[in-house]
């Protein structure tokens, strides 16, 4: 069942705090590789990091 969000992209302030992930943690997936560019996160016009929260959905159910 696919869940729809209001936004697909959050700052990466907003997602740790919806999902408890902290932002080093974020990072270390961006900088191994765990999630990628354009897909998982990317960086907005203004420089902030946006995470996707359907990519990061997806990603959580792909474990199962």
């Amino acid at each position: 069942m696919a869940v729809r969000y209001p936004l697909a992209w959050v700052k990466l302030a907003r997602f740790c705090e919806l999902s408890g992930y902290t932002r080093y943690a974020v990072h270390a997936k961006m900088r191994r590789g765990v999630w990628a560019d354009g897909i998982h996160y990317r960086r907005a016009p203004d420089g902030h990091v946006m995470i996707n929260l359907e990519a990061y959905d997806a990603w959580v159910q792909s474990a199962a």
